[in-house]
């Protein structure tokens, strides 16, 4: 039986408000960056709404976050088969010695690295 912690849309709005958190973003900072309402993304936050697949990339662009991370958070990717870009970018944005402005630094230089080696071999 499915209690409230464990409702998927409760899930994914905590991890969103976490990450919003992380980045430093106000829910109106948030909201100018996707364009997406404030109220909406309250609601997404507090598991009142499961947002739109487009919904979700606009999240993803503006926490820095990466798209399959927020589908792995909504339920729509099977967290079981977790590619290891997505665990390394995970522990990059726990890191909490280091600074939001350094975490998306760093996790904009190793995609940078990931999607270089990803074009060499194709």
């Amino acid at each position: 039986m499915q209690t409230a912690d464990d409702d998927p849309r409760r899930v994914l709005g905590g991890f969103i408000r976490t990450q919003r958190q992380m980045a430093n973003l106000s829910l109106r900072q948030l909201s100018a960056l996707t364009e997406v309402s404030n109220p909406y993304l309250s609601q997404v936050e507090r598991g009142l709404h499961e947002p739109s697949v487009r919904v979700l990339k606009s999240i993803a662009d503006a926490l820095n976050v990466s798209v399959e991370t927020l589908f792995e958070q909504a339920g729509l990717v099977d967290a079981t088969r977790k590619p290891s870009e997505a665990v390394t970018e995970s522990v990059i944005r726990a890191d909490e010695r280091l600074t939001p402005a350094q975490r998306r630094a760093l996790l904009s230089v190793y995609r940078s690295y990931v999607e270089a080696n990803v074009r060499e071999k194709s």
